[in-house]
């Protein structure tokens, strides 16, 4: 059986959105899945007619089965027809919603399949390629003259692919500056000269550009629901989080030789894995005072050679709460929690050790019961920066 070549880049994605001012719902919407077992990620944009309640049932129920169908190898045209018939109608007209599938295979493969939506952009070595295109006819009545474009490539680290709703090339329309809209010709122009300007910049950083300034077109509020994906294969950035002393004493010494020669920027969550490391290396932890609005968390602390301490099992609680309800609104600020999470959203290969000596100090009975034990607060941490931040995470117990 021939077995894959895995490119060294991680993929980091990246979507942002808008919906115009006194709507409770995006009419854009956006799902993904990772199926590791097949080494493929798959992801999802449906914009659905109109915006509101209405267009964001139509595009969550064409993105839902747009989703599974790729899952489970279904041929894109007949997916396709699955999902037009599943849409409602009326007599007056049929419901409708634009798709864009977009499968990433570990081994580099990119497969770009688009109705109706948005170009999908794909930048290497600064400039805009044309990977091969072809079109794909949807079977099924009633879907005469319905056509799909796919792309597929091999992705090459420093690729990026800029993929979105029309709500951005829309945007301006009608006003002094773009009463065309401001068009794909003036959007790919502009994506390109943020990538001129700044070759390194994240997937992040320019799905936010891109957003921000099809606000700045719409005069601040958009008239139709934006959204802004871009993925970017690159270098992956590499991370250690520490929490807890290893089980056995007599381990510390290996334990603290495998984060000593660790190639990446690290962090110790948990005072007593702190003093042993500390010990172990010889070094020094100072506390950080004056720093406010603590929520009752204790300060955080440095030490040479690490990022950050701070404590251990109330501190990653509230991460995994940040985690979870993170979006593209959120604004982070500086407790020691918040200054964890941007850690952990800055890089892409994440290693987590997790000492499984239990600190009796939380096993006393009248403590909340939301203070759950370290291994268990981890896997919700790891799950939701696999599944929702795409990060590719290693946890190792000790």
């Amino acid at each position: 059986m021939e077995t894959k070549t895995i490119p060294d880049f991680h993929v980091e994605i990246d979507v942002q959105q808008q919906r115009p001012k006194g709507e409770t719902a995006c009419g854009d919407v956006f799902q993904s899945s990772i199926f590791r077992e097949e080494g493929r990620t798959v992801l999802v944009l449906s914009d659905g007619i109109g915006h509101g309640i209405k267009a964001s049932v139509l595009a969550t129920l064409t993105s839902t089965m747009a989703l599974k169908y790729t899952q489970l190898h279904t041929k894109p045209e007949v997916a396709a027809k699955f999902i037009l018939e599943a849409l409602p109608r009326s007599e007056e007209k049929e419901s409708y919603a634009t798709f864009t599938i977009i499968e990433l295979e570990d081994d580099g493969h990119v497969r770009i399949v688009n109705y109706d939506n948005p170009c999908v952009l794909v930048i290497r070595n600064g400039v805009s390629i044309q990977p091969k295109e072809y079109k794909l006819a949807i079977k099924g009545e009633g879907n005469e003259g319905k056509v799909m474009l796919c792309k597929e490539f091999m992705a090459r680290k420093e690729d990026r692919i800029v993929f979105m709703s029309d709500g951005i090339p829309q945007s301006g329309l009608g006003n002094k500056r773009f009463p065309m809209g401001w068009g794909m010709e003036q959007l790919e122009a502009f994506i390109l000269n943020q990538v001129k300007r700044q070759p390194d910049i994240s997937a992040t950083k320019l799905s936010r550009k891109v957003i921000n300034q099809a606000l700045m077109n719409d005069d601040y509020s958009v008239k139709d629901d934006a959204t802004s994906g871009v993925i970017y294969f690159r270098e992956p950035r590499k991370f250690m989080l520490i929490t807890g002393p290893p089980f056995y004493k007599i381990k510390d010494y290996d334990f603290v030789g495998r984060i000593k020669g660790f190639d990446g920027k690290k962090i110790i969550c948990g005072g007593t894995t702190a003093e042993i490391i500390a010990r172990e290396l010889n070094l020094n932890v100072e506390i950080q005072h004056g720093n406010k609005n603590l929520e009752k968390l204790p300060p955080s602390a440095t030490m040479s050679g690490f990022e950050m301490v701070t404590e251990g099992i109330l501190t990653l609680g509230k991460v995994e709460e940040i985690l979870e309800t993170y979006d593209s609104d959120t604004r982070l600020g500086n407790t020691p929690p918040e200054e964890v999470v941007k850690l952990l959203l800055q890089h892409d290969s994440i290693d987590i050790i997790v000492g499984t000596r239990i600190n009796w100090a939380h096993q006393d009975p009248d403590q909340p019961l939301e203070l759950e034990l370290r291994k268990f607060v981890i896997k919700r941490i790891v799950k939701i920066l696999v599944h929702k931040f795409f990060k590719k995470v290693k946890v190792e117990y000790v």
